[in-house]
């Protein structure tokens, strides 16, 4: 797969060609565990290579990450690249095996898995060694990484150590795109990388959500770390010393010149005399990361504006009431035929339709406007042309990333050969080269772990196994953002605050560029501006009921970017999760919108995390409400954008069902997510009908149930779903319409 000259920044984010249209629907990283028992580990040992000691999963956990582990490349490397098509090593080693399941499911084993997966046992055998780097010269930790793929296996003696060398194993890997996706968080990515369309998009997009200010990123920090005790500080410990084995690594690459190529192609470095600088990371750059990963898959809601509109336009069309009833058909709040998660019929109702809504404040017709983002384009900005592909390029790769493909399968030890559950489990963040996400094993005191972690934020596994448990996510997308309708006062910069009249605070970012080798847009540059109010962000304006307002989204982790990290601490730490109880208590941790699963030897549960705000009664949260005392959020603070949150016992749980199926479905039976399509025909039907078979049959395998995952990536839902029931409608009586029979 050569590797041309970057052109924009996502250039080497870009899908990897050799990718068949299956691949769209499996999972870009995947990880296979059946956990063992201490005895039945012990047993295991005896047969297969030698274990680490505190590794009970007995040879059976299996992962994989396409394309590879390598993700950054010298100049030199770039060069050699472009001439003669050679890649760096471990640059795709993973893409080949992953690639090959499509074609050799129907005849796996499970001694064959690892011909399609990577041994996911903690630690290196002696001979398949191909480094051992103290980093920083430090004697308190090591980064062994193995012959195979490359994956660091980080060993610390002390926690600083650990994390300093999880930090650098980070910046070996992933630096280039660690700095990318900084600055995308930041809203300065084309000062950064050049002006190119996509680079526009990206930015705006992202800024236009979290605009945030540097005060606002420290004090999302100082905030999760006084709210969390004695697991804040070591949070706040742990990160800086991640981010001093960054800059450490920065360092050492900049001295030794094999620094990602890109900063020479992008005019951040010269590439004779080495002049220029790669600016080192600072805390508050892994808050404005998280902001860009928690807007793209752990987010749900906001788009009430738009369901105002295109419920309005139904009424129009077929009159209040049919209109209503024609937009609930297509909405499928609760669609009692929906495949779910949870499906022991237990209700979670949240976010339902309200017997008589009260506070909406639907548009007057034809009304809306966006609300302008960017202001004072020059040069190559200014032109219609660009204004319309940085609209265009942000929509398809949000688009993309947002459109959902996780998937998990978990089955209960009573239906395996083996008597213990069995995961299969597919986390997906879209199709990359290098990947978003980072494969990584760290052991240090108080941290046991193997999985993937987004780059950049992987001072801790955040989906993978520990010492005898494994877990992973799919995005689940409830409703945790609302839409206001401040009514504006004075001018259309000035709203009612509890009948005060308010300023709006503007933030702005300004941006240039000029050309580069990597990004031959024109100089151009200019300036986003945001206005916040208390209730969110400005996104569209409007007039309701003739008076004019401004339409805010509020989203429960606005200003709560860091608070996840403490979720993510415990799923490492061996000495907390013990069992299903202590895993759902780690989650809960985590205000984004996730659906968690868990395996261990004995059991398997569920949880769906997120902060879910309780509303007041009778707000529907399909459509924007008066910025009023009566409809906001219960007991919400807008000084810290805290509310009271719905408890852990309403969110969709389960300990020990029989199976777990997730492909972005719907939760539970009465819980309403954001996204529509929670209906009758859901790709999650492919998985739940296959694991509903095995189940029923009994003695399913690790092999039988990712056979199950792979016949599901391959399988049309249309054809499969639908076709039968209209064939059976079409055959259920004769045709006499001669041009219908025709």
């Amino acid at each position: 797969m050569p590797r041309r000259t970057p052109r924009t920044a996502l250039d080497r984010q870009r899908t990897p060609r050799r990718f068949p249209k299956f691949l769209g629907a499996a999972s870009i990283c995947a990880l296979i565990a059946a956990l063992l028992s201490p005895l039945t580990q012990a047993a295991a040992a005896d047969s297969t290579t030698a274990l680490a000691a505190n590794d009970y999963c007995g040879g059976q956990c299996s992962d994989i990450l396409p394309p590879g582990q390598n993700g950054n490349a010298t100049l030199a490397q770039i060069l050699l690249n472009q001439a003669f098509g050679i890649q760096p090593d471990h640059a795709e080693d993973q893409l080949g095996p992953y690639n090959n399941l499509a074609s050799g499911a129907a005849t796996l084993t499970d001694a064959k898995i690892n011909d399609f997966f990577n041994d996911a046992s903690f630690g290196v055998a002696s001979d398949q060694v191909a480094s051992s780097t103290a980093p920083g010269g430090r004697t308190d930790v090591t980064i062994v990484r193995d012959k195979k793929t490359g994956v660091p296996h980080i060993t610390g003696t002390t926690r600083y150590g650990t994390e300093y060398g999880a930090g650098y194993a980070a910046a070996q890997d992933r630096l280039w795109l660690m700095d990318v996706f900084r600055h995308v968080g930041r809203g300065q990515l084309t000062s950064f990388a050049g002006g190119a369309s996509s680079n526009q998009g990206l930015e705006q997009e992202f800024w236009r959500n979290a605009p945030y200010t540097e005060a606002d990123l420290q004090t999302q920090i100082d905030n999760a770390i006084a709210n969390n005790g004695a697991r804040g500080q070591q949070a706040l410990a742990d990160a800086n010393a991640y981010i001093d084995g960054i800059n450490a690594y920065i360092d050492a690459s900049d001295s030794g010149r094999y620094f990602p190529g890109e900063y020479v192609l992008t005019g951040h470095k010269d590439s004779i005399t080495n002049a220029g600088t790669i600016d080192h990371f600072k805390i508050t750059d892994l808050v404005a990361l998280a902001s860009v990963i928690g807007s793209l898959f752990g987010s749900g809601g906001g788009g009430e504006v738009n369901n105002a509109i295109s419920l309005l336009a139904a009424q129009s069309k077929y009159g209040v009431t049919e209109g209503t009833k024609v937009w609930e058909s297509f909405r499928e709040r609760n669609d009692p035929e929906a495949v779910l998660t949870v499906h022991n019929g237990e209700s979670f109702p949240y976010a339902s339709k309200p017997d008589t809504a009260q506070g909406e404040a639907l548009p007057d017709a034809g009304s809306v406007t966006q609300e302008p983002l960017v202001y004072d384009r020059t040069g190559s900005a200014a032109t219609a042309t660009a204004t319309g592909a940085s609209a265009t390029a942000a929509a398809t790769t949000l688009t993309s990333a947002k459109r959902g493909m996780s998937n998990a399968l978990v089955v209960s030890g009573k239906y395996t050969a083996s008597g213990h559950p069995i995961a299969v489990f597919g986390p997906q963040t879209g199709y990359f080269a290098p990947q978003l996400l980072m494969l990584q094993e760290i052991q240090g005191p108080g941290l046991s772990a193997r999985g993937a972690s987004f780059a950049g934020l992987s001072m801790y596994v955040e989906l993978g196994r520990g010492q005898d448990y494994s877990w992973s996510a799919t995005t689940s997308g409830q409703d945790i953002i609302d839409t206001y309708a401040v009514e504006l006062c004075q001018d259309d910069y000035h709203y009612l605050y509890h009948g005060a009249c308010t300023a709006m605070d503007k933030v702005e970012r300004t941006n240039s560029w000029k050309p580069t080798t990597a990004d031959g847009t024109a100089a151009g540059s200019y300036r986003m501006q945001v206005y916040r109010t208390k209730y969110g962000p400005v996104e569209y304006r409007a007039t309701v009921g003739g008076k004019k307002v401004a339409y805010t989204t509020l989203r429960s982790s606005y200003m709560h970017e860091a608070d996840s990290i403490i979720g993510f601490q415990m799923l490492n730490d061996p000495d907390y999760v013990k069992s299903p109880g202590t895993f759902q208590s780690a989650v809960q941790h985590i205000n984004y919108t996730f659906n968690w699963f868990y395996a261990d030897s004995s059991h398997t549960a569920y949880y769906n995390s997120g902060d879910n705000p309780v509303r007041a009664a009778g707000v529907d949260a399909e459509f924007p409400v008066w910025a009023q005392a009566a409809y906001e959020w219960r007991n919400w603070d807008p000084t810290t954008n805290t509310a009271s949150y719905t408890p852990p016992s309403a969110h969709p749980n389960s300990i020990d069902q029989d199976y777990y199926i997730s492909w972005n479905n719907k939760q539970a039976k009465d819980y309403t997510t954001a996204p529509w399509g929670d209906g009758s025909v859901h790709r999650g039907n492919l998985l739940e009908d296959r694991v509903k078979k095995l189940v029923a049959a009994g003695g399913v395998t690790r092999s039988s149930l990712t056979k199950a995952m792979a016949d599901a990536a391959l399988a049309d839902l249309r054809a499969e779903d639908v076709l039968p029931k209209l064939l059976k409608v079409i055959n259920s009586s004769t045709v006499t319409d001669t041009t219908a029979a025709a």
